[in-house]
């Protein structure tokens, strides 16, 4: 092994340095023959190239960026698709503004279509079976673009063919209590078809509750009163505002999980085991169909419904550009997006592919000039058919799972960077919270306020901090995008940016033209950002994240902000404590893992404030950074959720019950409470809880000095 000679050579403190950082140098191939400037173990954040960078991110340039993403259909693997691939490709590999290196990973993969030859239908009957009443096969023609023959008609990816009739039963949102409502009322449902709205349950949930019934069908629809604020008619609509138009239908992936639906925990290559799809599990049990609001309000009696959606293998590929870097290049920070759309795509994902192509050409710029190269080393990624189940990003997980576990310090996600132009949003993991805070206080805001992004978005969305004070509000993660696999599957520190809608203007639950016909460039350019300021105020912040992370010296992940989490759970478990004592289960453990957990985080602090003082040692360097990285990967537990796929962080996988607590412990406490005495059940309250403390115990001894085994 060539980096085995190069140790030869080399002695003492320098060995040590070597075996962290040599080792990593040939990890990311050097690619083009770009000039460098000269780097040292010492390298730092520039906060001079910060500002440049922040200075050159060009709003008229994310503006044409879209214009071009968003100017066809290109549903994940067909030929448009395929040509955006293309574009990135040259795009990074530009000889004046692109990356170190450029390529494609390419998997085969089960996605779902309907069929050209025999179109979905929706219909009332009569009792001989004639048509009264035939639902729109596709969305009105507003604008000219949702008529073109790359769109593709309404329907839910994934739902088994069927052609189901029966009576119609309205099924409000389709969750578990809403069937258990109408059955309890008396309401047949065995062998009808239910009108549900979407929103309160994931889409697939809605088919499998319904199965429990008996219902034969599903029909979802958007209820204008969650999308539009009430506002149905056509003049009120778009094209006339950013409301959903009656006609519009929100498509969409029905599967229950994340990844290739025959390949789970194996990336989706030529060489690795399938499922037989007919005993792959996670597809609708029922066929299910959506509609628009429009067709939904005139639905009576009997209704036919006509599902031929198929399942079919495609070649689906994520697009990797890369920036080696100069002192730690196995040291990789991730920034990516999807590239997938179910028609045009504007807003998803194409607002943040426009600004990550903007962000790259500022950044492949000043690599080629030779004025600048990351410490650690940057790979953006375009990942393909997300929409179908975050499918290219976790067959990239699974394909390099050991790798990224071992060297990924962190990952940024920008899906749609632009929701509305009011505030920025962002969601992630406690420990990035300080470096987004520091990033958002030195840019402005968009408008003419005066205020810095940090200061206007604490203005909408706030909370207070037992111990910053009023701060603003950092969502939690759950599976809505690429950022799933990164931190649920390998524990490693993620984030999603965006920039969002006044709260207190609009109750909508998203844009109201999400994965609809009618998500275009010009509903962009005319209702979400005009001057596009909004996504140029994304790309500074995620732009000024990026390099903070892959620059600085100390990774600038704060582990106290976990605290704070730690101590709301806790909290909130103490309000389980009388009834966990009846069985025989103390919280006493977890209190005091919470409180080691605490105490190691400050000493932690502590030890990086006095290396900071001085001029520490490359290695002392290196070991405080692993410990920074590796410290999320100490909540995976891959046992902790066995019904669950791919979930294994304890403090972030889906909480059913209705305690604020950990996960887990909440779930398997609100089960064992439905049980009464069984005890089975108030065995897994006690197995959950011995997984949370483990894993606080396990982060607690990551933080503590490397010498103290």
């Amino acid at each position: 092994m060539q980096w085995v000679k190069v140790l030869g050579g080399v002695v003492g403190a320098a060995a040590l340095l070597g075996l962290g950082i040599i080792v990593g140098h040939f990890a990311i191939p050097k690619g083009a023959d770009s000039p460098a400037p000269s780097a040292s173990a010492s390298q730092d954040l520039d906060l001079k190239i910060l500002e440049t960078v922040i200075e050159q991110l060009d709003a008229n340039r994310i503006r044409e960026n879209l214009r071009e993403l968003s100017k066809e259909p290109h549903l994940a693997t067909t030929p448009r698709d395929e040509a955006l691939v293309q574009l990135l490709l040259q795009r990074w590999q530009d000889p004046e503004s692109g990356l170190d290196s450029a390529r494609t990973t390419e998997y085969e993969v089960l996605l779902s279509f309907p069929s050209g030859e025999q179109p979905n239908r929706v219909a009332v009957v009569n009792s001989t079976g004639a048509i009264l009443f035939s639902c729109r096969h596709s969305e009105e023609n507003l604008t000219g673009e949702q008529g073109g023959p790359n769109v593709v008609p309404p329907y839910a990816a994934y739902a088994p063919p069927g052609t189901p009739q029966g009576p119609l039963v309205y099924a409000n949102q389709g969750s578990e209590e809403d069937f258990k409502e109408l059955q309890n009322k008396g309401v047949k449902l065995q062998d009808s078809i239910v009108l549900t709205r979407y929103g309160g349950v994931g889409r697939g949930a809605k088919a499998v509750n319904a199965a429990k019934y008996g219902v034969a069908g599903v029909l979802v629809y958007t209820d204008p009163k969650d999308i539009n604020d009430g506002k149905s008619l056509p003049n009120e609509t778009f094209p006339h505002s950013w409301c959903l138009p009656p006609s519009g239908v929100e498509r969409g992936s029905y599967f229950e999980y994340f990844g290739d639906p025959l390949t789970p925990y194996l990336p989706a290559t030529p060489s690795s085991f399938r499922l037989n799809s007919d005993n792959a599990s996670g597809f609708p049990p029922i066929p299910i169909q959506p509609i628009g609001f429009e067709d939904a309000q005139v639905l009576l009696c009997q209704v036919n419904v006509s599902v031929h959606n198929r399942l079919e293998l495609r070649n689906s590929s994520n697009v990797l550009g890369i920036i080696r870097g100069a002192v730690e290049p196995d040291r990789y920070v991730l920034y990516g997006n999807h590239r997938d759309s179910w028609v045009h795509g504007a807003v998803d994902p194409s607002t943040g592919t426009a600004v990550l192509l903007e962000l790259s050409r500022v950044l492949g710029t000043l690599l080629k000039k030779g004025t600048w190269r990351p410490r650690r080393s940057i790979v953006f990624a375009s990942w393909g058919a997300e929409e179908f189940g975050l499918i290219g990003s976790t067959e990239f997980t699974e394909e390099f799972f050991s790798k990224l576990q071992e060297r990924a310090v962190a990952y940024i996600n920008v899906d749609i960077s632009v929701f509305a132009n009011a505030t920025l949003r962002v969601q992630g993991t406690p420990p990035i919270q300080s470096v987004v805070f520091s990033a958002a206080k030195q840019i402005s805001a968009p408008g003419s306020s005066g205020l810095s992004i940090y200061d206007n978005w604490i203005r909408y969305y706030n909370r207070s901090s037992s111990v910053y004070g009023l701060v603003p509000s950092v969502g939690t993660l759950g599976a809505g995008s690429d950022y799933a696999p990164f931190i649920h599957f390998l524990g490693i520190s993620s984030m999603d940016i965006a920039y969002t809608y006044d709260r207190s203007k609009t109750s909508a639950r998203i844009y109201p033209t999400y994965h609809t016909a009618f998500d275009t460039f010009d509903y962009v350019d005319k209702f979400l950002d005009p001057g596009f300021s909004s996504h140029q105020a994304v790309a500074r912040t995620a732009g000024s994240v990026l390099l903070r992370l892959s620059d600085s010296l100390f990774l600038p992940l704060n582990v106290s902000d976990y605290s704070e989490t730690l101590r709301s759970f806790l909290q909130a478990a103490e309000d389980l404590r009388v009834l966990l004592e009846q069985h025989g289960i103390s919280l006493g453990p977890l209190v005091t893992a919470v409180e080691r957990f605490e105490g190691a985080a400050t000493a932690f602090n502590q030890r990086i404030a006095t290396l900071q003082e001085g001029t520490p040692d490359p290695l002392q360097v290196r070991m405080i950074n692993d410990q920074l990285m590796l410290l999320e990967r100490t909540f995976l537990n891959s046992q902790a959720f066995p019904e669950e796929r791919y979930y294994s962080h304890v403090l972030w996988a889906p909480r059913t019950g209705s305690v604020a607590t950990f996960p887990g412990l909440s779930n398997a406490y609100s089960q064992a409470k439905n049980a009464g005495h069984e005890p089975a059940a108030w065995a897994e309250v006690q197995r959950q809880l011995s997984i949370v403390v483990a894993a606080l115990e396990g982060a607690a001894a990551t933080l503590r000095p490397v010498a103290d085994l």
